[in-house]
């Protein structure tokens, strides 16, 4: 699938930089090729708008796999890419782009799958985090997922196996499901206690499609579900990833794109509700560049998540824009 971004369309709206000093790390974004161009030129070109991002986590994109290794060891290719891209941008002093790395690896492939991690940490030593397999699965957008995951995915034996490896290494389980999947995530957490897992995008909440019109019916399941994942300890979530087209928001279809003040006012009920369950030391604000660049630019997404977490204490936003990804992903 490819991501058409109208930089001319952005660019007509743009705002100044809210509380340019507290820092940040950008908890979820991708760098690709293959579906419309978005590498480490065009990250740093958004990252320049004046935020102060001090780092980022690279989140699996599918993108710069090894051909000629075998299957399942393909995707270290890209582990391996994205570190060597993260040391270039060491080197030269700019933000630490993919301070950790979330990649790819088949969780089909149950205890086997360890050798798979193995090749992630040797490519990365120090950055590699864990993985993300999509577990996101509805009929309604099937043509939006290049690999359409079965069923229940997440209560396969198999994957179990997998995440018990995971566990094994102190990695990180990323969890990107639909919010009707959420109980699936719930008993994942439970089952395994001592595996950290980290929720993207608020856990999905879908507007679009056979959604749409329902979004009062989908917020009361959404938070019934979120509530009862917030009682796992394990669970991180990820705020953020509600730019994209299954969201039902439809800033995209605008004549102009919005303002950081109409993203806080139609995204806060998604938001705020997260944090006061979870606690904003475990939570952490995404860009979800550049899928969310449909919907806006990277200086008005971060003010958006600002004007969210206004109320926040000084501790609070530092542990929403910065502390929780360093906790969640054991970074140093």
């Amino acid at each position: 699938m490819v991501f058409p971004i109208n930089e001319a369309w952005l660019a007509m709206h743009e705002e100044a930089v809210l509380e340019p000093e507290l820092p940040i790390i950008d908890a979820h974004h991708h760098l690709w090729e293959t579906h419309g161009r978005y590498m480490l030129e065009e990250f740093m070109e958004d990252v320049a708008g004046g935020h102060r991002i001090v780092a980022s986590i690279f989140c699996q994109s599918e993108d710069g796999y090894d051909d000629e290794a075998p299957l399942a060891l393909q995707p270290v290719g890209e582990t391996r890419r994205v570190a060597m891209l993260a040391e270039q941008c060491r080197q030269q002093g700019r933000c630490e782009v993919a301070r950790g790395i979330i990649a790819y690896a088949d969780l089909m492939l149950g205890a086997a799958v360890a050798e798979v991690l193995d090749a992630h940490l040797e490519a990365a030593p120090g950055r590699f985090c864990g993985i993300r397999h999509v577990a996101a699965r509805d009929e309604a957008f099937a043509a939006r997922m290049p690999h359409q995951p079965p069923e229940r995915m997440l209560s396969m034996a198999y994957v179990r196996e997998a995440c018990l490896e995971l566990q094994r290494r102190n990695l990180v389980f990323e969890a990107w499901v639909y919010h009707p999947q959420l109980n699936d995530v719930i008993e994942l957490a439970r089952s395994m206690p001592e595996l950290r897992i980290v929720l993207d995008h608020v856990g999905g909440p879908l507007g679009a499609g056979p959604y749409r019109g329902k979004r009062d019916e989908v917020y009361r399941e959404w938070t019934r579900s979120m509530a009862a994942l917030a009682a796992c300890e394990n669970v991180w979530v990820k705020l953020g990833g509600l730019g994209m087209p299954i969201g039902g928001f439809d800033f995209h279809k605008r004549d102009r794109p919005p303002s950081s003040d109409e993203l806080a006012n139609a995204w806060s009920p998604f938001i705020e509700p997260v944090i006061s369950m979870f606690g904003a030391e475990r939570c952490m604000f995404q860009s979800n560049f550049p899928v969310d660049k449909l919907t806006c630019s990277y200086t008005v997404i971060w003010n958006a998540f600002k004007k969210m977490a206004a109320g926040a204490s000084e501790i609070e936003k530092l542990d929403l824009f910065h502390n929780s990804a360093l906790a969640a992903y054991q970074l140093k």
